[in-house]
């Protein structure tokens, strides 16, 4: 028998199934069809149009429908609105000047430091976005309120603790003065910096509390037997508007400085620069459009806040209300002209946040991105 005789015959190729037809409006995966295109966006701009738009236009035409003069009589000639938007005017900084600092010192321990805790800090930084803003007011008044904990000693004679409380508040700028000033080569340390941090800077608070607390009651700069107001008055409501704003600030720093890393701040200090120096130089510029992003979202929110401030602000005309509760007031009095007229003060500074926040945003991904970028060529 041949070897021919065992040779298989040839299978011919099998045939690839025709692909499905493909209907023309779903031919690019791509491309939705026009319809659903259409309908969602006439959806959006319908909804944008009833809830946003014309709202907004409708709180000008009130405001202004009556005439500028009026418009402006509302806004200056009433004197509990005119104490409205000045106080507003100064709890809106000082809580954002404190936001800044614990957002900006928060920030650095979390992104540079693993220290036990480090999660919860975290968690607690995000406790006001969880916590209702009626809540956190109510807390205040609990713990500062007549009936309160403190509240009894607060009002028997509540300043004699600022000696004690400003001295305090003192001696922790200057040790953050000392070691971020303190030069990080221990042959370029002169005088001060020469001696052991963990010697010099017991000692020296110690001498500088006594001596501030001293002169403070020596030369008699806070009422003696006198009642402290906290809640009811614009500590309160320093306190309210501080608390719900200052997720703000550290949450946009956080990733920021995690993404940057600490490559360039360490080789800073190796050639030299103290603390100021590497932060200024280094990560300042690193951070500078984050931290402008969070001040923008934390002054917008301070702005507006109204619920803690209702709490703790007891609602009282020409003293305590701000520009929110300023509205609510004139919209239960049925001063409709004089509460859109602060209420269009309001949403101007709502767009103008807008603008900025918007234009930040397209900064925001560059910074970040940039230092990975720049590692990968």
């Amino acid at each position: 028998m041949s070897a021919e005789a065992f040779v298989p015959a040839p299978v011919a190729p099998a045939v690839a199934p025709s692909p499905p037809k493909v209907p023309a409006s779903f031919a690019n995966p791509r491309v939705d069809p026009r319809w659903v295109r259409w309908t969602l966006t006439a959806a959006t701009l319908l909804v944008v149009g009833v809830l946003v738009v014309i709202p907004v236009v409708n709180i000008f035409y009130e405001a202004l429908k009556e005439g500028v003069r009026v418009y402006w009589d509302n806004l200056v000639a009433d004197p509990d609105t005119r104490h409205s938007i000045l106080l507003t005017a100064t709890v809106v900084p000082i809580a954002l000047v404190a936001n800044i600092v614990f957002g900006v010192a928060a920030a650095w321990a979390i992104a540079r430091f693993n220290f036990s805790g480090r999660t919860l800090l975290t968690a607690l930084i995000d406790l006001p976005f969880s916590v209702s803003p009626v809540v956190a007011g109510l807390m205040f008044v609990l713990i500062f309120g007549l009936q309160g904990y403190l509240g009894p000693f607060l009002r028997e004679d509540g300043y004699s603790v600022m000696p004690y409380l400003t001295s305090l508040i003192g001696l922790f700028v200057l040790i953050v003065l000392y070691f971020l000033l303190r030069p990080s080569s221990p042959t370029a340390r002169r005088g001060i910096w020469k001696g052991p941090a963990w010697l010099v800077v017991p000692t020296a608070s110690v001498v500088l509390f006594a001596v501030s607390v001293f002169i403070q009651k020596r030369l008699g700069l806070w009422p003696q037997g006198e009642s402290l107001k906290i809640i009811f008055a614009t500590p309160g409501l320093v306190l309210a508007t501080s608390f719900v704003t200052f997720p703000f600030v550290a949450r946009e720093l956080i990733p920021i400085m995690e993404a940057v890393g600490a490559d360039e701040e360490l080789a800073a200090i190796n050639l030299g620069a103290n603390g100021w120096q590497m932060f200024w130089h280094i990560t300042a510029p690193n951070i500078k459009w984050g931290l402008v992003y969070g001040i923008i979202l934390c002054n917008a929110r301070a702005i507006g806040e109204f619920g803690a401030v209702y709490v703790v602000s007891g609602h009282i005309a020409g003293q305590t209300d701000t520009m929110p509760l300023r509205i609510e007031k004139l919209f239960q009095e049925y001063n409709l002209p004089g509460c859109f007229a602060v209420a269009s003060v309001l949403t101007l500074l709502a767009i103008f946040t807008l603008i900025a926040k918007t234009q930040l945003e397209r900064k925001m991904p560059s910074v970040v991105h940039e230092p990975t970028g720049e590692g990968g060529k």
